[in-house]
């Protein structure tokens, strides 16, 4: 039987709105400890925004934490359907060089994948090494 992401998905997915700020998301991801959140504007996904995000776009680039979120967001994000395969997500995270995957369900934040979440799936093992190994030879400020 086919694993899909509904099977492994994280489901309480902390998420920020637009206008908020970076120090607002900072501290959502310190409470849920997390690396990385979704953007949600009108129950739409209209991008992530990372840690790194906010240590290389904000704090290097010497933003105040009052920033809002939107200024420093990854737009254009990739998402994947609660029914896709953990096969076809752990290549799609490969191609496309990214650790974390939002999950969508009639257009709206159903859970997340992360890079661990498919290494954790023994079968899966090869192919979440494979993405972290893309990843990682991903040109600075990628990933």
């Amino acid at each position: 039987m086919t694993q899909r992401l509904q099977d492994i998905m994280t489901t309480n997915v902390a998420t920020v709105q637009p206008h908020q700020s970076i120090a607002e998301a900072a501290k959502i991801m310190e409470d849920y400890n997390v690396g990385a959140v979704p953007v949600v504007e009108n129950g739409q996904c209209v991008g992530m925004i990372t840690d790194r995000d906010i240590t290389v776009r904000a704090v290097a680039g010497h933003m105040d934490s009052n920033t809002r979120v939107n200024s420093i967001m990854t737009k254009n994000i990739l998402t994947a359907s609660a029914n896709t395969s953990v096969h076809e997500a752990a290549d799609m995270m490969a191609r496309h060089q990214i650790r974390r995957l939002p999950v969508m369900d009639n257009n709206q934040v159903a859970g997340i994948v992360a890079l661990g979440d498919l290494a954790v799936q023994n079968i899966y093992e090869n192919e979440a090494g494979d993405a972290l190994a893309n990843i990682s030879e991903s040109s600075p400020g990628q990933g």
